[in-house]
């Protein structure tokens, strides 16, 4: 999906998980971000950083908190202007706010870790146009109080991160022989010895290095992902199942 597309009707179709009339549900909000609804496996959002950055997992973990950092602090600046902002208005307003933050990151990033940003390019200022962060913002941020609103944007955006993280390791693994190279560019220099060399004299796949390679590893994990909710759905078919027979004995015996 473009980024420049933005779908309207995908930041409507997360309106239904939002507990705006019963009161924030946090352990919802928990589960929907790092599973049920994740921005990556499930929405399908953001996947133009999504796919091309993720070749390592420095990378992937570098844009991915750059993108929580981003989606929490415009799901708590939304959630404070909700009730100033006229609907007309509405998402540019939005968008405003979630540049700003994006500015913000990435001057931090030109600060202290330089060579990084130098590395993600032009991937950190096309955080604007994330619609995983638009969306959350207009969907939720803008129904709910600070609290949910704020919680919603960590755990999206650690459901975003984790997805970046795992299909980094896959493609870094596949296409190099190693993982965790090149740490020191996130987390300084005693990263360094954070490197992995799972194969030694491995050589390159450039087609796990390269984005026809995230292709394949995301679909990989959607797979996993579809065959657990699987699962989950036919325990509960089973556990209803049980229960409605238990019901009928009930009545019987009375």
């Amino acid at each position: 999906m473009s980024e420049e597309t933005l779908p309207l009707e995908s930041t409507d179709t997360n309106t239904a998980e939002t507990p705006v009339k019963d009161g924030p549900n946090y352990a919802e909000i928990i589960y929907n971000g790092i599973w049920k609804n994740n921005p990556a496996l499930v929405q399908l959002l953001g996947l133009c950083p999504l796919l091309a950055v993720t070749s390592t997992v420095v990378n992937a973990i570098g844009l991915g908190l750059a993108t929580m950092v981003v989606l929490v602090g415009s799901n708590i600046a939304v959630s404070l202007i909700r009730n100033y902002v006229a609907d007309a208005v509405r998402l540019p307003a939005f968008v405003m706010i979630i540049a700003s933050f994006t500015t913000c990151i990435e001057l931090i990033m030109q600060a202290y870790t330089y060579e990084l940003y130098q590395i993600l390019g032009i991937f950190i200022p096309l955080i604007v146009t994330n619609c995983a962060i638009l969306g959350r913002a207009d969907a939720f941020a803008s129904r709910n109080s600070v609290l949910p609103s704020a919680l919603d944007g960590v755990m999206m955006g650690l459901g975003f991160m984790i997805i970046l993280s795992v299909l980094g390791g896959m493609r870094e693994l596949i296409g190099q022989g190693t993982l965790f190279s090149d740490m020191q560019l996130l987390f300084g220099e005693s990263a360094a010895s954070w490197k992995l060399t799972v194969f030694p004299n491995y050589p390159d796949v450039l087609f796990a290095i390269l984005p026809p390679g995230a292709f394949i590893g995301l679909g990989l994990l959607i797979a996993v992902k579809n065959h657990f909710d699987e699962r989950e759905k036919e325990r509960e078919r089973i556990r209803t199942a049980g229960q409605k027979t238990e019901s009928r004995r009930v009545r019987v015996t009375g």
